[in-house]
């Protein structure tokens, strides 16, 4: 069975959204299917196949664009890439809106190669199992190693790649005869802290990241704690766009020459892309381990054989659901939040594994979910799941505001999805602000999930008494829902009601008679108390939300 290669804008825009890619204009549909990448030829029409990106190569100004987007539109292209900076002028932006096409621009300084080739690779073919491998410059992708022999060869040097940590990546052969810190950075898969420390003294880290070709850096001193015989190296960064993603170092005694210079910019480009590969295939795998946990917390026939591919144990267990809200009501771009959605799943695993060993997480749609054993099934276990939530609230920081909804337990693994159900709901009271908090049970707000799902037709809402007293306060600007409210959540106390609206226990009175008076409500049936209680929830939800 063949399977087409194809990725979706979401993806794309969550993958390469933060680092090569922003959105200038345009509908962005994240569920739109990408099938094809195709390049622009500014001396031929563009032609383009359906859900294609196009990669508008030398398309500079508005109107050039806005004439071949709305030729795109007509194929149904899912969007056009131009190089950054583009401003679009409001005929350009009304254009992709009626073509349905995203504009896309890639950052300063990506080879349009280099765009190409991620793109392709996010496009894996729906088969996981599919025999064709990616390879970049010859390489499989991700195979640092090879890629660092590749360079050593070219440049007849030993070579390492580092993350921008400072971590080692990989290295080449041939590094038997180099010097004592390169072999303790081997050794260690660290580059030693007495040489990284020096590196920032001297600002060789800074002057590496602002230069876009080699840098030659002298050896480190003795009386920095290095051998007598360190070796100079030569470091170039490697980038994915404006992204510092790690460093190449050369070990060689002499500067190289401007045509193994000229090489070690080329090799970074490859280097580059093997590591956004690198980055991506992990999300792969943690995209398929989501899907499995996704099964094993719907239930149903495929829930056995996803707990077994999971290994997980038959235990007591409970499910956590985390997502994030924009508190300040403010629309971030979405590869932004996606990003931030992703970072805040990854601290969100870490923390769970922390916590017990056998713990199971994955960012499922918008939402993470944890899956947490417990010793026992009793009610009160599922509190060192709330103490857990709130201390990973308490350290993550993030722009937006994570919740965390906590399911009821589950007796075993067979009933998880009973216990996902729980969170999903306590985690839809905490979206709706009904609770005020960020961490809740199910349990604890049973009534107010019961409540977001109530089906109440808007035209029917509010009705009887409630509605003559909202209609009296707007038209005389009084405060009878509030008052009626304060009442009934005292309990029918006046002293306690009126302290809670800040006035005198005989105008509260007074403002109770008018409540009955207006709204043609006997305070006194316990039914007719029920009947407001509910509708003031309600109303107080609808505003809320």
């Amino acid at each position: 069975m063949t399977h087409r290669p194809q990725t979706s804008l979401g993806r794309v825009l969550e993958e390469l959204g933060t680092t090569l890619l922003q959105v200038v204009c345009g509908p962005v549909h994240a569920e739109r299917s990408i099938e094809a990448i195709v390049i622009h030829d500014p001396h031929d029409e563009p032609e383009a196949p359906s859900s294609a990106l196009v990669l508008g190569v030398g398309l500079r100004g508005a109107a050039e664009v806005r004439r071949v987007v709305d030729q795109l539109g007509e194929s149904r292209t899912v969007g056009l890439v131009v190089r950054a900076p583009f401003a679009p002028d409001p005929e350009l932006v009304a254009a992709t809106e009626a073509a349905g096409v995203v504009l896309l621009a890639v950052s300063p300084g990506t080879a349009w190669a280099h765009l190409a080739g991620m793109l392709r690779a996010l496009m894996t073919p729906g088969d996981p199992d599919d025999p064709r491998p990616v390879t970049f410059g010859g390489i499989l992708a991700g195979d640092l190693f090879a890629v660092a022999n590749a360079i050593a060869a070219l440049l007849e040097a030993p070579v390492t790649i580092e993350d921008r940590h400072s971590r080692l990546l990989a290295f080449s052969s041939r590094q038997e005869g180099t010097d004592a810190s390169r072999v303790q950075t081997i050794l260690g898969r660290q580059v030693p802290p007495q040489y990284t420390r020096f590196l920032e003294e001297q600002g060789v880290f800074q002057e590496i990241t602002r230069t876009d070709g080699p840098v030659l850096v002298a050896p480190l001193p003795v009386s920095a704690g290095a051998e007598p015989q360190e070796q100079a190296r030569t470091a170039i960064a490697v980038r994915a766009g404006d992204e510092i993603l790690g460093t190449i170092w050369v070990a060689s005694p002499d500067p190289l020459s401007p045509e193994h210079g000229q090489a070690l910019v080329e090799a970074s480009r490859l280097v580059a892309m093997h590591m956004v590969w690198q980055r991506t295939d992990a999300d792969v795998e943690r995209r398929l381990r989501a899907d499995l946990l996704g099964r094993a917390l719907e239930g149903g026939a495929g829930a056995q054989e996803a707990v077994r591919r999971l290994e997980m144990r038959d235990e007591p267990a409970i499910v956590l659901a985390l997502s994030l809200v924009d508190p300040t009501s403010e629309r971030l771009a979405h590869a932004h939040i996606a990003a931030e959605r992703k970072r805040v799943a990854d601290a969100f695993a870490v923390h769970l594994s922390f916590a017990h060993p056998r713990a199971l997480s994955g960012l499922i749609d918008d939402v993470a979910y944890g899956v947490l054993p417990l010793p026992s099934a009793a009610a009160e276990a599922s509190e060192g799941a709330v103490r857990l939530a709130e201390e990973f609230l308490s350290r993550v920081r993030s722009p937006l505001q994570p919740l965390v909804g906590i399911g009821r337990i589950a007796p075993g693994v067979g009933d998880l999805a009973y216990s996902r159900s729980g969170a999903d709901r306590a985690l839809r009271v905490l979206r709706s602000r009904m609770s005020g908090s960020t961490v809740a049970r199910f349990d604890e707000v049973h009534a107010e999930a019961l409540l977001l799902e109530l089906p109440v037709p808007a035209t029917d809402f509010p009705s009887g008494a409630i509605a003559r007293l909202a209609a009296y306060d707007r038209e005389h600007q009084g405060a009878l829902v509030d008052t009626l409210r304060a009442w009934l959540d005292a309990f029918g106390d006046v002293a306690i009601a009126s302290a809670a609206m800040f006035v005198h226990t005989n105008t509260f009175r007074y403002r109770l008679r008018r409540v009955a008076e207006v709204g043609g409500i006997d305070l006194g049936d316990p039914d007719a108390r029920f009947a407001a209680m509910l509708q003031l929830r309600l109303l107080a939800l609808s505003v809320e939300t």
